[in-house]
C-alpha cells in the first residue's frame, strides 16, 4: 500500500473507528455495521493545528455575547414553528426524508421567500440548472438575490461560499459531495463525514446558515454515519406518504428550540402549502353514523391535533385471530385489547381486529388510548358513537383512565371545531371547569366509558 494510506473500518451507526473489521460494534452494540474505508493521512491539518496552538485562549461565560431574539424568518410559518421561531444565524440544519417527499421543494420555497431580503446560494449536486429552473417556474417569481450552483467538488463549493459569503446556503444533497483528499466514493462514510465537517466550520466561522439535505435508508434514518446527526444543530424529518397530498415536518433534534413541534403541509402543483388548521384537515371525510369511529385529541408540542381513530372487529376465519395497527403502536393495541378482555369481560379471542388512524398520520401519545378502546368496543358491538363527541385519556393496566398533559388546550380545540361533548379523565376536570360551551364528561375507568356506547 502507498505510503500515507491506511485502511480504517468505520461503524455506519455511530462512527466508531477500528483498525480491523468486527462483527459487532463495541460502542453502539449494532451488528454488521463496519465498512472499509481508505484514509489518506496528510500533515497539512497537523501543521495548521500546531501553528494555531499558541493563539487559542479560553473565555468566561460572561464575556460571550448571545441574543436569542435574532432569528431569521423563513417566510413559512410552519417551518418557523418547528425551528423554534426561526433560523438561528450560523446554524447547520439537516433535512431528511423519503425520495419524492418534498425536501428540495420546501428548501426552494425557503429560498424564494428569504431571497427577497438576503443573499441565498442554492448548491445542487443532483439536478442541473435547467431542472431547477423548471421546478422554480411552478412556484412563481424568484428574486435576483438567489444564486444557483451545480457542483459536487467540496473544495470548489467551499471556495464559492467563502468568496460570495451568502447569508443562507442550501446543499442538495450531502451524499453527492466529495473531497479529493478522501480516497473513497461519494456518499461513503468518510466523504459524508468530511463534507459535513467542512460545512460545519463554514457555518460557525462565517455565521452562515446552511441547510443540508440527507438521503434516508430503507429503515427511515439518514444515510451515512450516525455521527452526522450529532454534528448538526437541527435535524428535521419530512414524513408522509409520497402518494398522499399532506406532509408532516417533524424536528427530532433542535439545539435552539423544542423537538415536539410539527409542521403540516399539503403538496400541490405550485409547491407545498401550509395547513393552518390540521385538525379540520385530518377530520375531513369522516363517516356519519358508522360504528368503530371516534375522534381523539393528541398533542404535538403546543399544538392540539384532532384525529379520527377507526376500528374494525369481526369474526376470524382462521384458528388464530389477526391483529393489525396502522398509524399507532401495534403492541399498544394488543395491550389495550387485553385490558378490555380482563376488566370488562369482552371476549375477542375469536375476532380479528384492525385499528387505523385516518389520514395516514402516526401517533404514539398515550392520550389516544381511550379513543382506541372506545373504537374497538363500538365496532365489536356495532354501535356508533356520538358524532359530536371527542375523547382523550391514558388507559392503565387496571382499566383506570389517567390524566394527560394540557387538557384545557385539547378541550378548547374541540370547542373551536364544533364538538359538543368531551370525554376526559375524571382527575382532569378541575383544570378545565372554566371552559364554557361544551359538555365535559369525566370517567375514572373504562367501565364508566362503556356507558357512552
Amino acid at each position: 500500500m502507498a505510503k500515507g494510506k491506511k485502511i480504517i473500518y468505520f461503524c455506519q451507526n455511530c462512527g466508531n473507528e477500528e483498525s480491523k473489521w468486527l462483527g459487532q460494534c463495541p460502542v453502539c452494540k449494532e451488528w454488521n455495521t463496519f465498512v472499509e474505508e481508505k484514509v489518506v493521512s496528510t500533515s497539512k491539518a497537523a501543521a495548521s493545528a500546531g501553528a494555531a496552538r499558541g493563539t487559542v485562549h479560553a473565555v468566561s461565560l460572561s464575556e460571550v455575547d448571545a441574543d436569542d431574539h435574532v432569528r431569521l424568518k423563513t417566510g413559512i410559518l410552519e417551518l418557523d414553528r418547528v425551528l423554534g421561531g426561526g433560523i438561528v444565524p450560523g446554524s447547520l440544519i439537516l433535512v431528511g426524508g423519503d425520495p419524492g417527499i418534498g425536501k428540495s421543494t420546501l428548501l426552494l420555497q425557503v429560498c424564494q421567500h428569504m431571497a427577497r431580503e438576503r443573499s441565498v446560494l442554492y448548491i445542487s449536486g443532483e439536478e442541473s440548472l435547467a431542472q431547477i429552473k423548471l421546478r422554480a417556474n411552478r412556484m412563481g417569481e424568484f428574486c435576483e438575490n438567489l444564486k444557483l450552483l451545480c457542483e459536487t467538488n467540496l473544495d470548489t463549493v467551499r471556495g464559492v461560499i467563502e468568496s460570495k459569503k451568502p447569508e443562507l446556503v442550501i446543499i442538495d444533497s450531502i451524499q453527492t459531495m466529495y473531497s479529493e483528499e478522501v480516497a473513497s466514493a461519494p456518499g461513503s462514510v468518510s466523504q459524508v463525514r468530511e463534507s459535513t465537517n467542512v460545512f460545519l466550520q463554514l457555518a460557525k466561522g462565517l455565521e452562515i446558515t446552511i441547510f443540508i439535505v440527507g438521503h434516508v435508508t430503507k429503515e427511515g434514518t439518514v444515510a451515512g454515519p450516525r455521527v452526522l446527526e450529532h454534528m448538526v444543530d437541527t435535524v428535521l424529518y419530512f414524513e408522509g406518504d409520497r402518494h398522499a397530498s399532506y406532509r408532516i415536518l417533524r424536528g427530532v433534534k433542535n439545539r435552539f428550540g423544542s423537538t415536539n413541534e410539527i409542521g403540516v403541509f399539503e403538496m400541490r402543483a405550485s409547491g407545498l402549502v401550509e395547513v393552518e388548521n390540521p385538525s379540520e384537515y385530518m377530520l375531513s371525510g369522516k363517516p356519519e353514523n358508522a360504528s368503530g369511529s371516534v375522534v381523539a385529541c393528541s398533542m404535538e408540542g403546543t399544538r392540539p391535533l384532532l384525529i379520527e381513530i377507526q376500528a374494525l372487529v369481526c369474526e376470524t376465519n382462521f384458528g388464530m385471530p389477526r391483529r393489525t395497527a396502522t398509524g399507532t403502536d401495534y403492541n399498544r393495541v394488543n395491550l389495550l385489547m387485553a385490558v378490555l378482555e380482563k376488566r370488562i369481560g369482552l371476549r375477542m379471542g375469536n375476532c380479528d381486529a384492525y385499528v387505523n388512524i385516518a389520514g395516514g398520520i402516526r401517533m404514539n401519545e398515550p392520550a389516544i388510548d381511550l379513543g382506541i378502546v372506545l373504537a374497538i368496543v363500538s365496532s365489536y358491538k356495532n354501535r356508533p358513537l356520538d358524532e359530536k363527541m371527542i375523547v382523550f385519556g391514558e388507559v392503565g393496566l387496571s382499566g383506570e383512565v389517567r390524566a394527560v398533559s394540557m387538557p384545557k388546550q385539547r378541550v378548547l380545540e374541540a370547542k373551536k371545531l364544533g364538538f359538543e361533548t368531551c370525554v376526559i379523565p375524571q382527575v382532569s376536570l378541575g383544570q378545565v371547569d372554566d371552559v364554557k360551551g361544551i359538555k365535559l364528561v369525566g370517567v375514572k375507568n373504562i367501565n364508566d366509558a362503556m356507558g357512552l356506547i
